[in-house]
This record gives structure tokens, sequence and C-alpha cells, in this order.
């Protein structure tokens, strides 16, 4: 069975903490909107497990923010999300900092 996800905010960041898959996002859609209010950073340093749906959220997410006219930029970046990322041809779109600190933006 999958970890649960939680969720929390921290001034302008969203932190994620557990697995984030299309099994325990459900959860998280409904108040997506409220939380990303006055969000500019999302730290997935405390996800464990990262899958497909879990990446299009990011997605949406950074889409989001973009329309509503703020950034979002991903923090805490493992190499497993990065391949992820990479995999999916999104490496130029979304904005993140890897845990090891290297920064990579869209072009």
């Amino acid at each position: 069975m999958a970890d649960k996800l939680s969720w929390q905010t921290q001034e302008q960041t969203l932190i994620l903490q557990g697995e984030l898959d299309r099994d325990t996002l459900l959860s998280l859609w409904p108040q997506r909107q409220q939380l990303l209010t006055g969000i500019n950073f999302l730290d997935v340093s405390g996800l464990q497990r990262v899958d497909s749906a879990g990446v299009a959220l990011m997605l949406h997410f950074y889409h989001h923010q973009r329309q509503s006219g703020c950034s979002l930029i991903l923090t805490g970046v493992t190499d497993r999300l990065s391949t992820l990322i990479a995999l999916y041809k999104l490496q130029d779109i979304l904005p993140r900092v890897t845990t090891a600190g290297a920064i990579g933006h869209p072009s």
C-alpha cells in the first residue's frame, strides 16, 4: 500500500511528503487552488516516490502559477525525480533546484 501523501505550507513554500502518485494525489487535488495561493516554491525533498501522475501534477501547479502571474520553483529535487522529469522532456520547462544545489531553468 502506498504511503500517505501529506503537505504543509511554510511562508512561500508548499512542502510535500510521502508518495505522490495517481492514488495519493487525489486527496490534494480538491485543495490545489487554495494551497497554491502565495506559493513560489514546491519542496519535494520529502517525497519517497513520484510517478508520472505526480510529475503531471507538478506541471499543472507550474502552469497554474504562471497563469496567475506567479512563479513556481521545485526545490529538493532528487536525482531520481530529475531523471523522471528528463524522461518526459520537461527539464527545460520545470524550474528546479536539485538536492545537490544545481539550478535548472526553463530556456
